[in-house]
């Protein structure tokens, strides 16, 4: 059994500003459900069948971050026909029958790692997916156990195609954010360092609590080491802060196990939902879904 772990909120704003796009009052909502309802249809990555998944949004786009980190994203600027759609979507997914976790204090990331650790921990599951291209959630893919799926691209990353981009293992993504910095999320990371640097050092130590004071235990290829190790000694205290900004949240209380993910079709507001969007195809597709025979090498929960 896979379980798939969607980012709704990257959903909504991927279809909101597609050009293809021509009804900013609702047609990020109605592209939202075309694609919950192709993935059902199409499958994983793989074509692995979707039997258990679940949608994280940010219901509210401020976190307990924003609290930590002034210039920290926010909704400050977005389109108020995007903000309206998204507590809409979050009624429509459910109407669609699938599991969402409308966030507040925590962010959508921080419920799907949470849903990605609480599934790998589970020995029922052989793979959990977590559908978006963020580089935050980098930091939970597991071996190929727990892998990052882009949908836009095709592609999917394991712990190697992680190292691969970053140049670090998952579990320093945080730490190497927080010394590039991330414009998505609003903070600048500590100046001086580049990718490449970042990925250096922490390959060589870990972490940026163990990146030696004395630039001269730094190793060799690391151009600057002393202005450098000058700088982050200085700014200690916000690549601490940075890091815990990046840190996703494994142990939230999202109220949900992995069985209540498995999706077993929309509720009967959903047609009606669907004739207000525009999009009365949908239903049917759903029946066929649902009418489709089941893989003989399927393992039930």
């Amino acid at each position: 059994m896979h379980v798939h772990l969607i980012d709704g909120t990257y959903e909504l704003f991927r279809h909101h500003y597609s050009p293809r796009n021509d009804d900013p009052e609702r047609g990020a909502i109605r592209g939202v459900l075309r694609s919950m309802v192709w993935l059902l249809e199409q499958g994983g990555p793989d074509g692995t069948p979707v039997t258990h998944v679940g949608v994280a949004t940010d219901h509210v786009i401020e976190s307990f971050r924003n609290a930590l980190w002034p210039t920290y994203k926010s909704s400050a600027g977005m389109p108020p026909e995007l903000t309206a759609q998204f507590h809409p979507l979050e009624d429509a997914l459910r109407a669609l029958g699938l599991t969402v976790w409308a966030m507040t204090d925590l962010e959508a990331d921080d419920a799907l790692a949470t849903a990605a650790a609480q599934a790998a921990a589970d020995d029922r599951v052989e793979q959990v997916v977590i559908a978006t291209p963020d580089k935050d959630l980098g930091q939970c893919v597991v071996g190929d156990r727990v892998v990052q799926w882009d949908r836009m691209r095709g592609t999917v990353r394991d712990a190697d195609g992680v190292f691969d981009k970053f140049g670090v293992p998952p579990a320093a993504i945080p730490d190497w954010l927080a010394l590039v910095g991330d414009t998505a999320d609003g903070f600048p990371g500590i100046p001086g360092f580049g990718a490449k640097t970042a990925a250096t050092l922490l390959t060589r130590f870990g972490r940026i609590v163990d990146i030696p004071t004395d630039p001269t235990g730094w190793g060799k290829g690391v151009r600057g080491a002393a202005r450098l190790a000058e700088t982050l000694a200085e700014r200690r205290a916000e690549a601490e802060l940075f890091t815990t900004l990046a840190t996703l949240v494994t142990d939230g209380d999202i109220g949900t196990t992995v069985d209540d993910l498995e999706w077993t079709g929309p509720t009967e507001d959903f047609a009606q939902l669907c004739t207000t969007l525009d999009a009365d195809d949908l239903p049917e597709r759903l029946a066929a879904v649902l009418e489709a025979p089941a893989d003989p090498g399927d393992v039930a929960l």
